[in-house]
């Protein structure tokens, strides 16, 4: 266990240009990992290797590596900040045991920071925050941790303070073991000097100091006695105590710093292995006995049964299928035997890899929280679970969201075709958020992703890594229909045409459910007045038939169908008879059932300097824009508005037009609403 005590899979989260990759740069290049420190803004950073990373300097997908600091082992997963490659995150979160939110100093939270941070509160994961771009005009620390107490509801609580801003950045005060550091200027990296607390800042180091202790006294009843009696709290007290209340999500730790000047690195990677958990500390994994639907646990150890969750697959032109693997429980080596109990099937694992960005280095076996890349896996894909073959557990799967954009694309020749079916499959295969299909009127490849960006890079990726040539249609929206009201309707599905014929009669009711509660289907009938074994086609055909609306032929979602009445024949009735009259019914119900269309509406924050502010509110407004609100702050503007996705086509070009370049503007989906009558895009 004393390894994997000094174990540590952390992942890099925040919104976009927060500093992430430099952060991750940065920390490579301390732990002796890289001999040369990479750049996004000149195409060097080690952790963003795609040529489309290069060119953007975004960011696309999660890139894992690992380190060394002092005596301990770094899992690093290094996750996207655009919200277009938001299921990148949610499955490095599902598989890491802590993660460093890194904010930027002006902005502090950001939209796509309250996206990560839902996500890492939904699997529970530890968290420090890093305050990065110190150094920048504007930067406000005390301004940056108040967003993450107010647009958070988080309990945020500085370990440090900086010394100095914007310019004058010097370093930070440790409010621990009440110490200063400061960093030699210039662009050579260097280790942090030792100085005394500068005069100008005692009494605020002081204070914050004394915040932090009564922060840390609330979650821990010895340091609470000690503040109470006015106690000295000692450096070696209030280590332990951040930890646990770290680990039990009370608190979050604050630092500070700039990435790019190498400017708090050093303490940073130290907190890591001072506050973030070890597998160790973290309960045993449960899922699913496959066997009897059991819910059986597994011990973050070597010598409990064997189980991992599979969180990313790559294609990969050199080894093939780059699956990688959280191990969670026992150990693996190469060449063993696997059951993948999510598609019931044994495998062999080829080799294991243990991954540096795209180097790769391989390895004999894994352990028990390490995060490896498995060779030679076949029929598998993103959160497959394997595990021992005579132990068998289902972990918990996860789940993306749907796509809200698509595109259509057409090869040039047949040629084109060919080679744009296998990099369509290999894309989908790596991306659980992309999916495709055959437009049935036109004969087109259609593409659905999660905003213009990722489908972007998807159609540039197509072309570049697979030598396509091909036509792109304009961006479509992913409309859904749905229903206000509830209605009844009966399917009969009736064939003779000599000898067996088909039989098939269903009721159902339909109503409308909560947003986002999907498809569900239930009985009030008994297996007495149709047979159960109908039960499943019915279900089947309604859902088929929910693929394809009433109104304008788009997916129906958020609706209840509930089987009220049926009745078969003994001879004729199939399961393909009741899963046509289930769906006859379904539609008709539908059609009875008040139906209308949703679109999707994504919450924008545009950031403007206040002589566009006009502008930039006519323009939304003409996009039948919401504003929610308005806030002020150091000589610009930031809107918060609920915009139709069909509305921000191109928002981009026009916002830099308006405000001569000087405005900028994030969105993620928010929900779906009403939309105006449309017709089903040809």
């Amino acid at each position: 266990m004393a390894e994997q005590k000094k174990l540590r899979n952390i992942g890099f989260i925040a919104h976009i240009d927060a500093g992430k990759t430099t952060v991750t740069e940065r920390v490579l290049f301390f732990t002796g990992k890289t001999y040369k420190i990479g750049s996004i803004d000149d195409g060097t950073a080690v952790m963003d290797f795609m040529e489309l990373e290069k060119e953007r300097g975004i960011t696309i997908g999660s890139a894992a590596t690992a380190a060394s600091w002092k005596d301990y082992d770094i899992n690093i997963i290094d996750t996207p900040g655009h919200v277009d490659f938001t299921a990148e995150v949610e499955r490095s979160l599902r598989v890491l045991d802590g993660a460093v939110v890194v904010f930027e100093s002006v902005s502090g939270v950001q939209p796509q920071s309250e996206t990560v941070w839902r996500q890492a509160d939904k699997h529970n994961v530890p968290r420090m925050c890093f305050i990065n771009k110190m150094d920048r005009l504007g930067a406000d620390f005390d301004f940056a941790v108040g967003t993450i107490k107010d647009k958070l509801n988080a309990n945020p609580v500085p370990i440090q303070i900086p010394i100095g801003s914007e310019a004058n950045f010097k370093g930070l005060v440790d409010l621990i073991h009440m110490k200063a550091y400061v960093y030699e200027e210039g662009n050579n990296p260097t280790e942090p000097k030792e100085i005394e607390i500068p005069e100008d800042l005692k009494s605020k180091a002081f204070e914050a100091r004394a915040f932090m202790v009564e922060k840390i006294a609330e979650t821990d009843d010895n340091i609470m006695e000690q503040f109470l009696e006015d106690q000295e709290v000692s450096a070696a007290d209030l280590k332990p105590a951040i930890r646990k209340a770290t680990l039990e999500l009370k608190i979050f730790p604050v630092f500070c710093g700039s990435a790019l000047k190498h400017k708090g690195v050093h303490h940073l990677l130290d907190a890591v292995c001072d506050y973030l958990p070890s597998p160790s500390d973290l309960p045993p994994v449960t899922g699913t006995d496959i066997n009897d639907q059991s819910l059986i646990e597994r011990k973050l150890i070597d010598s409990d049964p064997f189980s991992g969750l599979i969180f990313k697959v790559v294609a990969d032109e050199h080894v093939g299928r780059l699956c990688y693997m959280r191990v969670y429980s026992g150990t693996i080596n190469a060449g063993d035997k696997v059951f993948n109990s999510t598609v019931n099937k044994q495998q062999r694992v080829g080799r294991l890899l243990k991954m540096h960005a795209e180097e790769r280095e391989e390895i004999q076996s894994a352990k028990s929280g390490d995060i490896v890349a498995v060779v030679g896996l076949k029929e598998i894909s993103t959160a497959h679970t394997l595990c021992d073959v005579s132990n068998r557990i289902l972990l918990e799967s996860m789940t993306f969201p749907d796509p809200v954009l698509s595109v259509a694309i057409e090869a040039k020749s047949k040629a084109d075709q060919d080679k744009m079916d296998i990099a369509v499959t290999k894309l989908v295969d790596e991306d659980p958020t992309l999916r495709f299909s055959t437009d049935q009127e036109s004969g087109q490849m259609v593409l659905a992703g999660m905003g213009e960006l990722h489908l972007e890079v998807i159609v540039e990726r197509i072309k570049r890594e697979f030598k396509v040539e091909a036509n792109v249609g304009a961006p479509k929206v992913a409309y859904r229909e749905t229903v206000k009201k509830t209605a009844a309707a009966q399917g009969k599905f009736i064939r003779q045409s000599g000898g067996r014929g088909q039989f098939g009669d269903v009721t159902l009711r339909i109503e409308p459910v909560a947003q986002g509660t999907g498809l569900v289907f239930e009985s009030e009938i008994t297996g007495a007045t149709l047979p159960r074994e109908y039960f499943g086609p019915i279900e089947q055909g309604f859902k088929e038939a929910a693929a394809s609306g009433v109104v304008a032929g788009y997916p129906v979602v958020d609706v209840k169908a509930i089987l009220i009445d049926g009745s078969h024949h003994e001879v004729d009735s199939s399961e393909v008879a009741f899963k046509i009259a289930s769906s006859m019914a379904f539609k008709d119900a539908c059609q009875k059932a008040s139906p209308f269309i949703l679109e999707p509406v994504m919450l924008m924050e545009v950031v403007t300097p206040e002589e566009f502010l006009g502008d930039v509110l006519g323009d939304l407004q003409s996009r039948r824009a919401q504003v929610q609100s308005m806030e002020s702050q150091t000589g610009v503007q930031i809107v918060k508005a609920f915009v139709p996705l069909a509305e921000t086509f191109q928002y981009a070009t026009i916002l830099r037009s308006n405000t001569t370049g000087r405005a900028s503007f994030t969105q993620e989906l928010d929900h779906y609403a009403q939309a105006p009558m449309i017709k089903k895009e040809q």
